[in-house]
């Protein structure tokens, strides 16, 4: 089983040294490295290229002609690896060194499995930590059960708790997730999560893998997870369902698009994805568009609520009435 990390660089000098050492201190080293760096001013390529002359594993690294965002860096990084498992890679974390290792052994036990994440421990700058695990900032209780019981669908539909720093896939489904959306109210990961949630399990391993260093200087973080604010207006609703909606139709399309489904469970799990997205699109389609009179609502809510769609794609009785009160 071929393992490749796909690591993003952008000004991460700072940091980066300890986690391209983190890499090569690995019990099951990588097959290969990919590095893209997104067009940085400071020493964060010198640093790489110094590692690649002592590195215990082969490291490519590609410097882009012009800035393209993370997104867009990560694209280009999991398209120019070669494994059949592909791990990401932030540049500024610090991984146990057992990380690849147990990683690797959860696909080779699970053929069935698409996406492992795992747990991180928080840290700051120094690498103290925080005595938080990542897992406890990002998942409810509720979540993470559904999650352990294979329902990482129905979560993951709902919002993002994935990160991608935890995160290794089968290289199998570059091609459906792959070109990753960069105008979407959801990053790399939430999207490589939901898609691929979509068509295989998801495996949780519940130990600390990595050091997700906390800074002022990182680009996301535990502040920037894709948890779009409350619709409290008109409008607000309107972006908002409008927004979900978007990402719910992008994601199916690439499903009805999907041509690499091989067994009859993949199909009819494809079927029944789809199935569940178009429904949500309308659910929400609904919501967003609720007539301001409440008077005028009552009938589209009572309707909503005959076809269950409040119950399924919604919080039931208690989202029906605030659309009915608000």
């Amino acid at each position: 089983m071929k393992l490749s990390v796909a690591l993003c660089t952008y000004n991460g000098a700072a940091f980066l040294s300890e986690q391209l050492e983190s890499i090569a201190a690995q019990t099951r080293l990588p097959d290969e490295l990919i590095v893209c760096d997104d067009c940085s001013t400071d020493d964060t390529r010198r640093i790489v290229e110094a590692f690649i002359a002592r590195a215990p594993l082969p490291v490519q690294l590609h410097v882009n002609e012009r800035n393209l965002g993370s997104t867009k860096n990560f694209e280009q990084a999991i398209q120019l690896c070669a494994g059949e498992i592909i791990a990401l890679s932030d540049q500024d974390d610090v991984w146990r060194a057992d990380k690849l290792r147990r990683i690797a052994e959860v696909f080779a036990s699970a053929p069935g499995v698409g996406l492992v994440i795992s747990d991180a421990e928080l840290v700051d700058e120094e690498l103290r930590t925080f005595d938080r695990r990542l897992w406890q900032e990002t998942m409810t209780a509720r979540e993470r059960r559904l999650m352990v019981e294979g329902q990482a669908f129905v979560v993951l539909l709902n919002r993002n708790v994935v990160t991608g720093a935890t995160m290794a896939f089968r290289s199998r489904y570059k091609d459906l997730f792959l070109p990753l959306p960069d105008d979407l109210f959801l990053i790399h990961d939430g999207w490589i999560a939901l898609v691929i949630a979509s068509v295989s399990p998801i495996a949780l391993l519940d130990e600390p893998l990595i050091k997700y260093r906390q800074h002022s200087r990182q680009q996301l973080g535990l502040r920037g997870k894709d948890t779009p604010p409350p619709p409290d207006t008109p409008a607000r609703r309107r972006e908002y369902y409008g927004g979900e909606g978007e990402k719910l139709r992008r994601v199916r399309e690439r499903l009805e698009a999907f041509g690499g489904a091989t067994s009859d469970e993949e199909k009819r799990l494809l079927r029944t994805r789809i199935k569940q997205m178009r429904e949500k699109e309308q659910h929400f389609a609904v919501r967003g568009d609720l007539p301001e009179s409440r008077l005028a609502r009552v009938s589209v809510v009572w309707r909503e609520l005959r076809t269950h769609r409040y119950r399924r794609h919604s919080k039931g009785l208690l989202s029906a009435a605030k659309d009915l009160l608000r």
